[in-house]
């Protein structure tokens, strides 16, 4: 069962009247059992864009195609897309295994045929030690996992996940990116995962979309994304931190990835600068060099010059990226 969204437009009216434009003739496609992350700065309208693919926003043009079917104006209800949010919402009043299997009863499931598939869906979500539990005495963590299974235990067509692991703290974030990895694969479902932070688009998407101000500016491979972004916004939005955008001569702009900036002691060569900062980055460093304009390199702490050390910088010709100076696209 694949996804296409087709030139996707929507607007709003802000305070006093100004129209905000949302989603900018959006155009993505899915594949069966592929998991599609979609990435970009707050305001770029990557939730508006899974509100409108569930049908919670209605799209003031294009299309949403499930399967082959356009569900463009098919109500919620009836569109088979499952959506996880940020904050878990479960029933206070139910047990965990009455949260999850609240919406196959309501299908009219037999009693036996709910029980099997919630033990099977707990299992898979690490949630089974959980069942008789109430939504009160779960962490946050817990809380989500219960959200998610409720969502699958139906397998839907289309699975949405908006931000899912936001509120989780950092260790259980790692292994619920696996388990959700899994948890797709198994099932073989398409779904689109929106997230804000880049390394968990990195460690999960088998593409990557980046929006930003309604726009799909580039959807491709993590390591496509990272070995040539498009144009300098997918530059500063994937990675591990931001691409170093520099000027230079003939209207190009000039970008290196810090992991790639060498840091030399001396000046005799190089461009030179002044150490602003070093800040602690586990084994690494993060070194600000004030040159022609401020550059971030990454290094082991053994090489880290001292703040107000005069340096100089360089990388090898291939980890250099050009990029147009007025269009912002790679040249």
């Amino acid at each position: 069962m694949s996804l296409r969204v087709e030139a996707a437009r929507k607007e709003y009216r802000a305070h006093g009247g100004a129209r905000v434009v949302a989603l900018d003739g959006v155009d993505l496609e899915v594949a069966d059992g592929e998991l599609l992350v979609v990435v970009g700065p707050s305001g770029s309208g990557k939730s508006t864009l899974l509100r409108a693919i569930a049908g919670l926003e209605t799209l003031d043009s294009g299309h949403i195609v499930i399967g082959g079917r356009d569900i463009t104006g098919v109500p919620a209800g009836r569109r088979d897309v499952a959506m996880v949010f940020q904050e878990a919402a479960l029933f206070p009043h139910l047990s965990v295994a009455a949260n999850i299997g609240i919406g196959e009863r309501a299908r009219g499931a037999k009693r036996r045929e709910v029980e099997a598939r919630v033990a099977e869906v707990a299992r898979s979500l690490d949630v089974d030690q959980l069942l008789q539990r109430m939504p009160g005495e779960l962490s946050g963590g817990e809380r989500q996992r219960v959200a998610l299974a409720r969502v699958m235990i139906r397998v839907p067509a289309v699975c949405l996940l908006d931000e899912p692991l936001a509120s989780v703290d950092a260790e259980l974030r790692l292994r619920m990116r696996g388990e959700i990895r899994a948890v797709q694969q198994s099932l073989g479902l398409p779904m689109v995962h929106v997230t804000h932070d880049q390394l968990e688009a990195m460690a999960m998407g088998d593409r990557i979309a980046v929006m930003d101000g309604g726009r799909v500016l580039q959807c491709d491979s993590p390591a496509e994304l990272y070995a040539r972004p498009a144009t300098t916004a997918v530059a500063r939005i994937l990675g591990a931190l931001p691409m170093n955008l520099l000027p230079a001569e003939d209207g190009v702009i000039v970008g290196v990835r810090p992991e790639r900036v060498r840091v030399c002691r001396s000046t005799e060569s190089g461009r030179v600068g002044t150490v602003l900062a070093v800040e602690p980055a586990g084994e690494d460093c993060l070194v600000r060099i004030q040159t022609t304009g401020e550059l971030l390199a990454r290094l082991p702490w053994d090489d880290a010059p001292k703040v107000g050390e005069k340096v100089s910088v360089a990388w090898r010709p291939e980890d250099v990226h050009h990029f147009d100076a007025v269009t912002g696209l790679r040249r």
